[in-house]
């Protein structure tokens, strides 16, 4: 058997490194997102004077722009595959920093302190999981979202069915990370020092995100024409008809 019987095709490696990229940009959001981050504005947007999120969004519009892409050229299976492979690997790291934090501790000057690294990865569980999850729901709205702009559209409108679809899934996804991490999760998990948010208050903190969020999505849309562009230059692939991106 020759080597070349296992060689990958070009269209396998884009989507090989594609799908790395997603997870990695996936799994770090998920790990940073434990800090927040303020940038004060010199004058008020929508009634907001700073920027305040996690760090977590220094990568996440990154899955945005790839499932974007990923959904244009390889189709809607291979964005819910990939999607499906991102939320397996998110549980796995999860798993795993759980036992980290299990395993008998060193005693020794050159350790990382047992307190520290419990507060960074044992203080954000109730974050993890609900940005996990609300991942996977808005990650399989915009997969759905964006295939039926494309069969509205055609090959037309780049900018609508990648936009759009990701400031609907975004919307989604920001009201359901906010009330698994403000109510749902802190009612399982009782904490005195972090009571539950009343179910009122609710939309105003998944407001809150998602205005950062529908920001970035406008930010990003020429990067979906930039990868295109380089998708067609560099790799000599086109994007899939509407009729065959399902």
């Amino acid at each position: 058997m020759s080597a070349e019987q296992h060689a990958f095709t070009v269209q396998q490696r884009v989507y090989l490194w594609l799908g790395g990229v997603f997870i990695s940009s996936l799994l770090i959001a998920d790990i940073v997102g434990i800090k927040l981050f303020r940038f004060p504005l010199p004058f008020k947007v929508l009634g907001f004077d700073a920027v305040e999120h996690t760090c977590g969004m220094i990568t996440f519009p990154v899955t945005f722009l790839l499932t974007d892409l990923i959904n244009e050229y390889y189709g809607k299976r291979a964005a819910r595959r990939l999607t499906y492979l991102g939320f397996a690997m998110a549980v796995y790291v999860f798993i795993i920093i759980n036992i980290a934090q299990a395993m008998p501790y060193l005693e020794a000057p050159f350790n990382v302190k047992k307190d520290q690294f419990d507060a960074i990865f044992g203080s954000a569980k109730v974050m993890y999981i609900a940005s996990v999850s609300a991942y996977l729901v808005g990650q399989l709205s915009d997969i759905a979202m964006f295939g039926f702009i494309k069969r509205l559209t055609g090959q037309r409108y780049v900018w609508l069915r990648a936009t759009g679809s990701t400031v609907i899934s975004q919307l989604i996804d920001s009201f359901i990370v906010s009330y698994l991490a403000f109510s749902l999760g802190r009612q399982i998990l009782r904490d005195p020092a972090n009571p539950p948010a009343p179910l009122s208050a609710i939309p105003q903190i998944a407001v809150t995100g998602y205005t950062l969020k529908f920001a970035i999505a406008i930010a990003i849309t020429p990067l979906i024409y930039a990868g295109r562009y380089a998708m067609h230059r560099w790799f000599d692939l086109r994007p899939l008809p509407p009729e065959s991106s399902s």
